[in-house]
Parts: structure tokens; sequence; C-alpha cells
């Protein structure tokens, strides 16, 4: 674990307090955030740790507790549990963890008062550990730490490979690269790593794979615009846009290309690290526009960064029909909680139809904006079935001119323990992810009549 010069007790206050902002309903990202630099590292890995054991943390409680303490000490007593339930993966030995989770509520003021009931607790755990693990080890939220309707979900729309999902879902994932091809190979990129001390292994057609994870300045390159971080799934967005777009625009060299939903800018810069385009990088939120132009800004690349809705083109559309759109749909990012273990646990099942109904919304606004023979990628960081294979199959029925190409369709999560359970998945580590290209068919001339005698 990182900070281990940082005594255990403040790291283990500042990850309770992350979860306990995601119980109250607030993402990961900016809780951690609010931690002190000195501290943030150590607490993330321990508050990403807690998030994804937080089901079995949770049961557990259940059993020791008749009712649940106040949200503050709660959170540290479910953080040590999550810690320490599996002694044969416990990332500090469980009486150490036991003191420390102790001296943490002592020494705030908003858990102080329950720091003796946290001690009974967690004694009690350690004394009793199997028959409590056991007497847990049938509910589903406990078994695969993620809410029982998602795991239903899952059942549902994958019924061969839901284990194997859940068990990635749980994983950390690995720190994943993208080389950029205009400035350097991926070849002398993985020698410049090497030579840096930093093993990396290939995968796809651009990227590598740490074999640990670092700080994105302390990587040879990063700051010079030599590469970008970007999971492997993420990576097949740009190739799968512009194949034939390119050779369909052999006389107009610069496709003109809508990037929508564009932050924070990463299939952005991969579109123009693979050609020369006319591009419109379009987003929401304009302080998620900044990141947009501040990540181009480092790899040198050019586009033209706007603030406004993909629902409503009136607003910001010239009226130019576009050569090809990227929609990378906001979805429930159910194919990341790899990164994003707060995911699960902010995510309610009733999202799913709410985000789909969006998502069908922006691919009916969109889709006019595309030129005839041109090409639409739709995708999202989702494995359920509801924001991906079955949205393009409603839009597909209602649009006759629209053609579904050969695409990946839904990639399923996996790492290097559970590839030969997702056989259909691509080589390699990486996210779930859905796919699908979508070609506009050119307008058909209407059929000569046959009345009138050929010219």
């Amino acid at each position: 674990m990182a900070g281990q010069d940082i005594p255990l007790w403040r790291q283990l206050q500042a990850a309770a307090s992350v979860l306990a902002a995601v119980r109250a309903g607030e993402s990961a990202t900016p809780a951690i955030a609010r931690i002190p630099g000195e501290l943030r590292p150590g607490a993330q890995a321990l508050a990403f740790h807690a998030l994804r054991q937080l089901g079995r943390a949770e049961a557990l409680r259940k059993l020791l507790a008749n009712r649940p303490p106040p949200p503050q000490p709660d959170a540290l007593l479910c953080t040590a549990l999550a810690l320490a339930w599996d002694e044969a993966h416990a990332p500090y030995a469980p009486f150490t963890l036991v003191d420390q989770a102790v001296e943490a509520a002592k020494r705030d003021a908003g858990t102080r008062p329950q720091a003796n009931f946290i001690n009974a607790c967690l004694r009690r755990f350690l004394r009793e550990r199997e028959a409590l693990v056991a007497a847990t080890g049938r509910e589903p939220a406990a078994q695969w730490n993620h809410p029982r309707w998602w795991t239903e979900r899952l059942k549902a729309d994958h019924p061969a490979q839901w284990q194997a999902i859940l068990q990635a879902s749980n994983q950390a994932a690995p720190m994943t690269l993208r080389v950029n091809l205009r400035k350097t190979s991926r070849e002398a990129m993985q020698a410049t790593l090497a030579a840096a001390g930093m093993e990396a292994a290939p995968v796809g057609a651009q990227g590598l794979v740490l074999a640990q994870a670092r700080p994105v300045h302390d990587i040879p390159g990063f700051a010079d615009g030599l590469l970008s971080v970007q999971d492997a799934a993420a990576q097949l967005a740009a190739p799968l846009l512009l194949q034939d777009v390119l050779q369909d625009l052999a006389e107009t060299p610069r496709p003109r290309i809508l990037d929508a939903c564009a932050a924070p800018g990463g299939k952005t810069a991969h579109i123009l690290e693979l050609c020369d385009a006319d591009l419109l990088a379009l987003d929401m939120d304009p302080a998620r526009c900044t990141r947009i132009a501040d990540n181009l800004a480092r790899l040198g690349l050019q586009a033209q960064v706007r603030a406004g809705d993909a629902e409503r083109p009136a607003g910001w559309w010239d009226g130019v029909p576009f050569d090809a759109i990227l929609l990378d749909a906001p979805c429930t990012a159910s194919g990341i909680v790899r990164r994003h273990p707060d995911v699960r646990w902010l995510r309610r099942e009733s999202d799913i139809a709410q985000l789909a109904a969006q998502q069908q919304r922006m691919l009916q606004a969109l889709w006019p904006l595309l030129r005839p023979g041109g090409r639409l990628v739709y995708c999202t960081c989702s494995v359920f079935r509801a924001e991906g294979e079955a949205r393009v199959a409603a839009f597909v029925a209602h649009h006759k001119e629209a053609v579904l190409l050969p695409s990946p369709g839904h990639l399923l999560p996996q790492s290097a323990g559970n590839a030969e359970g997702l056989r259909d998945n691509l080589p390699g580590d990486h996210d779930g992810f859905f796919y699908a290209a979508l070609q506009k068919h050119p307008a058909r001339q209407p059929a000569p009549d046959p009345a009138q005698p050929d010219a």
C-alpha cells in the first residue's frame, strides 16, 4: 500500500470519508480530491479496496450490530471489515488493522463516541471470523460485492458469462497507455519504458499495459505527448470510426468529424493521432471542455472544442453534414467498475431505463447531421444490453436507411485471470464496452417510370 510512512489510522479515516461520501450519493472522485495530497494515494487504495468488498462488509456488520451506528462511524467500521474479512488478501495484519481502526475512531470527534463499539465489533469479528464469513456466504451482495439487482441484470443479459463479468469487475484495473503514433512507435515507447524500469506489454494496435501503475508524470514521454492513458477497449473507438471513411474521401483528405460527449478528450485525441481531420469536440460542460483542450495541447493536436448539448444541435451545428460521428453516450458505466468501484453502489436499477431513453434521444438528434454514406459509431462503457445491443436494434428498426456494419458489440470486462471465461472477447486486459458502427445508406435514386420512353 502507498503511504507506508503515514500512520495507518489517518489513512483509514480518509478512506472511510470516501465511503461515507459514496453512501451519501457522491462520486468517489471529488471525495478523494478533498483528501490532503500526502494522504491521497494510500487513502484511495484503501477506499477502492473497501468499495470492492463493501457487500461482504455490510453483511458482516449486520451480524455484528443489531442496528447500524451513525453514518461516520459505520463507514469506518465497514471500511475495516472490508479490509479484514479475507485474511488471505488483507493488506494489513488483522490485529494491526483493528488497533488502527480503533485509533482512527478515537482521533475524530465524529467517531469518538463509537470507538468502544467499533472495537467490540472488530474484536468479535476476529474471534468468530470463520463462522461470520460463512454466515454471509449465500447472500448475493456479499458473495459478489455488487447490488443484488445488478447481479440479476447480468444473469439475464449474459447468462453464460455473468460470473466471469463480476469476477473481473472486482479486480483492480491495470494502467493502459496509448502510444501517439504521430510522434513515436509502440516498439520505441516500450523500449523507453523498459530503460526506465517500467515493464509494459502490448495490447491492441497501439496500447501498452504497465506491469505496475505509476503516476502519469513519472512516465517517460507523457509530458511530451508521446502517450496517453486509455483502456484497451476505449482504444477501439477511433479506428472503428475511421474505418472506410478515409477511403471514401480520397478526394477530400480532411474528413469532417463530430465527437459528441467528447470529454475528457481521449477518443478525440486518438482520432486526430490517426488522421488529419476537421473535428468538432462537443461536451455539455464548459469545464470539461477545458480538459479536452488541455489534453489536445499536451499531444500537439488541434480541434474545435465547443460546449453544447448533443440532444439539441440547433444550438451549435452550422448545417454542414459530418462525414463521421462518434457518440460515446452517457451510460451507467457498468463496464468500468474495475476503475471506478463506487459506480456499482451509486447506480440504481431505474437509471438504466432513464439513460437508455437519453441515449435514444441523442441518436435521434445526431443522425440527421450525418451525410449519406457517412458512418456513426455508437458506444457506451456499459455491459447492460439495454444500453447497447437493444438500443441499436431499436434505432435500426425505426431508421431503414441505417445499416449496421460489422461491429465489436458487447466487450465484457476481463483481466488476465478470467480471459478464458470470456471467449468472445478481444485478447488482453480491458474494460467492458459496447460498440456499433452504423452507416447511413446513400440516398437511392427513384426508379424509372416504365411509362416513359428511354431517352
